[in-house]
C-alpha cells in the first residue's frame, strides 16, 4: 500500500475511534452499530473491516481512547497548576500542597458538574462505559479495555494529588474517591430530570472537597466543562 493510502487509511481509523468512543459513551456499546459508527465518521460500512477485526475490536478501541481523553486532561491539568502566574502575573511555580490541592480540587469539581452529567458523549468512560463493561463476558475485549482504562485512571489520580517529597498518596484512599465519584456521576445521569440528580452531585461533591470546594482563585467549577 503506498504511503499515503497508509496515512488516509490510519486517519480513517482514529476517525471511526473517535466517533464511536462518543457514541458508545452516549448510548452504550449494545445501541451502537457498525453502520452507524462509519456514517458517524463521515465514512461507508463497507470498509470497516479494512481498519478493525470485528466490531467488539473498535468498542475496545473506543473504550481506550475515551480513557485516554480524560487522563490527558488530567495531566494536562497537572501541569497548568504547576505553572499558573504569580500574584504579579508572573509564571512561576506552586509551593507542592498548592499544586496537590488546586489541581485536584479542580478535577473533582469538574468531574461532579452538570455539565460533566448532561455532556456524556465527551465525558468520562470510566462512568459511561461502566454498566456494559460489567456485562461483558470475562476476557471481552471491551472488559479487558475499561480495567486497563481504570488502572490508569488511579495513576492519573494518583499524579494530580501527589505533592513534591511526598510518597505516592495511599491508593486505598484513591480507589474510594474515584469510587465515590464515578458513582455519583452514574445515579446523577439515572436521576437525570428528577432534582435528586443534582442533589447527588452536589452532595458527593461537597463531600470529597471538603475544605477544597472551590479552585484555587476562589471559583466555584461547578458548572466547568467535564
Amino acid at each position: 500500500m503506498p504511503r499515503a493510502s497508509r496515512a488516509e487509511a490510519e486517519r480513517h481509523r482514529e476517525q471511526v475511534i473517535a466517533a464511536t468512543a462518543k457514541l458508545v459513551r452516549t448510548h452504550g456499546a449494545d445501541k451502537v452499530s457498525v453502520p452507524q459508527a462509519m456514517a458517524a465518521a463521515g465514512l461507508t460500512h463497507g470498509g470497516f473491516y479494512r481498519h478493525f477485526a470485528s466490531k467488539d475490536d473498535l468498542i475496545a478501541q473506543a473504550c481506550t481512547a475515551a480513557f485516554a481523553e480524560r487522563l490527558a486532561a488530567m495531566d494536562d491539568l497537572a501541569e497548568a497548576e504547576g505553572a499558573g502566574p504569580d500574584a504579579d502575573g508572573n509564571a512561576g511555580q506552586d509551593t507542592g500542597e498548592e499544586r496537590g490541592r488546586g489541581a485536584r480540587a479542580t478535577f473533582l469539581a469538574t468531574y461532579l458538574s452538570t455539565l460533566h452529567r448532561d455532556n456524556p458523549a465527551l465525558g468520562c468512560a470510566a462512568a459511561a462505559l461502566a454498566v456494559d463493561a460489567a456485562r461483558a463476558e470475562p476476557g471481552d475485549p471491551l472488559r479487558r479495555a475499561y480495567a486497563d482504562g481504570m488502572r490508569k485512571l488511579v495513576d492519573g489520580m494518583e499524579r494530580i494529588t501527589r505533592k513534591p517529597g511526598d510518597d505516592s498518596p495511599d491508593e486505598g484512599t484513591i480507589l474510594v474517591e474515584l469510587s465515590t465519584m464515578i458513582g455519583a456521576l452514574v445515579l446523577s445521569r439515572a436521576c437525570a430530570g428528577d432534582d435528586l440528580s443534582d442533589r447527588i452531585l452536589t452532595a458527593v461533591r461537597d463531600h470529597v472537597l471538603g475544605d477544597d470546594e472551590h479552585t484555587p482563585e476562589g471559583k466555584d467549577t461547578s458548572d466547568t466543562a467535564g
